[in-house]
């Protein structure tokens, strides 16, 4: 009798150890399917917060890229003396276009400098830093960019590099331009834009200060994929098969776009030299006469500067 209670208590004790070790894997199954809700919550809304935040950056980076919105056209802006102020068609955008000609002491077609300038400008911004190429016998054009000063439009890679083609195809049906010794001269993103016209039209040369080498480059700085840049101008696959000579300048200590863009630039190059400033981005060249010494000098060596010429 005692043999069978005992037996019966064993059982009923492993019975009741069952039950409870079946419980506790109840509840261990119950905790880790309610931490699995938890986290599935946590990553859809962490997937929900990064769409809407890479949705709302794919609709508002052209603002960011070109702030155009932030700066006041000049109604009546200073003109250089001897400018001619021309307005181009392109499409349904009016584009302002300033030409410098080069001083009348030069006979003859002159070379001549299409410059593109940098996303927070205006082409008012520029004539007294250009004005050693018309006193060295070199043209100048500036051309606005859509949707900014006094031009119409907005302004997206595609719009601004049809503009700078209408006016580069003006510019070469000038008697007094030499069609080829057309030099194209960008700065900050103004280098991407010139890039991006050498897609589209010939060019003897380019300079390129404080350029980079894609915006996409800068894609994941901001948390976004590469794909979702809209305006990409990249510059460093125009390089790679760019054949004519390129000039590079850029600050060593440059805050926004790192002088590693500079260097992957001249390296991709066929012919191409990199010129290294001991300053940032917007102060970028330091010294002017130093840098029209550089310019001047690169010109020269490619034969887009005739040796008589200053």
């Amino acid at each position: 009798m005692k043999s069978t209670l005992s037996t019966l208590s064993i059982k009923s004790t492993k019975s009741i150890l069952s039950i409870e070790c079946y419980l506790k894997s109840v509840d261990r199954q119950r905790s880790t399917q309610a931490m699995m809700r938890t986290m599935i919550r946590i990553l859809l809304t962490a997937a929900g917060t990064y769409l809407a935040y890479a949705v709302l950056v794919f609709f508002l980076q052209r603002s960011m890229i070109f702030p155009h919105s932030v700066i006041p056209p000049y109604t009546d802006p200073i003109r250089p003396e001897g400018a001619e102020i021309l307005s181009i068609q392109t499409g349904t955008d009016s584009v302002e276009t300033w030409f410098i000609p080069a001083d009348a002491a030069f006979s003859g077609p002159c070379p001549a400098v299409i410059f593109a300038h940098g996303n927070a400008e205006l082409i008012d911004f520029w004539p007294q830093y250009l004005k050693p190429l018309s006193t060295n016998g070199i043209h100048l054009l500036l051309v606005e960019y859509p949707g900014y000063g006094r031009t119409s439009g907005k302004p997206s890679q595609k719009s601004i590099t049809r503009a700078f083609a209408a006016a580069y195809d003006q510019l070469i049906a000038r008697k007094t331009v030499d069609p080829g010794r057309i030099i194209f001269f960008g700065r900050s993103i103004g280098g991407g834009i010139v890039c991006s016209l050498a897609e589209e039209r010939p060019a003897a040369g380019l300079v390129l200060l404080s350029t980079f080498t894609s915006i996409r480059a800068f894609a994941p700085r901001y948390g976004l994929f590469p794909f979702m840049i809209r305006d990409p101008m990249n510059n460093i696959g125009l390089l790679q098969k760019y054949p004519g000579p390129v000039l590079i300048l850029h600050g060593q200590h440059d805050e926004l776009i790192p002088f590693t863009h500079a260097a992957a630039l001249a390296s991709a190059g066929r012919n191409a030299k990199l010129v290294a400033y001991p300053c940032g981005h917007n102060d970028c060249p330091p010294d002017w006469h130093l840098f029209w010494k550089d310019v001047f000098a690169f010109l020269r060596e490619n034969g887009m500067m005739k040796s008589s010429e200053p």
